[in-house]
């Protein structure tokens, strides 16, 4: 009897992990996943993930003008943006703000990125402009380092050839941009898969650790 109860028992979880394979959504399928390769990358085109992440994009500093005061607040005209006012500043006073722009990224199944940018969002409010730019100078600066090239590699349609490079910034994202011939001929014979460019790094104001990287061109 125990031994007709040990076969049964067997049968019946054969049964139920058989019946949780041939689903695409059980964590353990046993299907095999089609792949689809290009230059660089291989793409599980079976595995439907379209990963979205918001990062910083972009920051300005714009004078504007002082509305109605609502209690220890006070509005930005013309859009009406309320703010704490903590410079005590009466209304028409010239204040100088800054805004912030975040970006929302999406990844396709082809590894294809689509962006949806926010609209201006204003953070603080300041005396004098020196002190505005000193803000925006931490939060988007300048630098030239090294990063990861991926390769190079050429088009051509109607009888025109065009060149690009594809490179890795510092925040993971993969960026493609056109080069001459002479530059498709530098890198293309480099013998290190690191090449020096100008970069900006954007910040989050609220988590400054978060950075998000934006190319600016090549560095000599």
């Amino acid at each position: 009897m125990k031994k007709l109860t040990i076969i049964a028992s067997t049968l019946l979880f054969c049964f139920i992990l058989s019946s949780c394979t041939n689903n695409p959504d059980y964590v353990y399928s046993t299907s095999t996943s089609n792949y689809s390769s290009s230059q660089d990358t291989a793409v599980a085109s079976a595995t439907q993930v379209n990963p979205v992440r918001n990062v910083p994009w972009d920051y300005r500093v714009v004078q504007e003008e002082v509305g109605d005061l609502v209690g220890s607040d006070m509005t930005i005209i013309p859009d009406n943006t309320l703010l704490p006012n903590d410079g005590n500043y009466a209304t028409g006073d010239k204040v100088w703000i800054l805004q912030y722009m975040d970006a929302m990224l999406t990844t396709d199944n082809d590894r294809r990125s689509q962006i949806k940018l926010s609209s201006w969002s204003t953070l603080k409010s300041f005396k004098d402009e020196k002190s505005a730019l000193a803000d925006l100078g931490n939060l988007k600066e300048s630098i030239q380092t090294e990063v990861d090239l991926i390769g190079v590699y050429k088009t051509e349609n109607a009888g025109k050839t065009r060149e690009f490079a594809v490179i890795t910034l510092p925040s993971g994202n993969v960026v493609k941009q056109p080069i001459s011939d002479e530059k498709y001929a530098s890198l293309k014979s480099k013998s290190k898969s690191k090449v020096k460019v100008t970069i900006e790094q954007v910040h989050l104001y609220d988590d400054y650790d978060q950075v998000y990287s934006k190319f600016r061109g090549w560095a000599q």
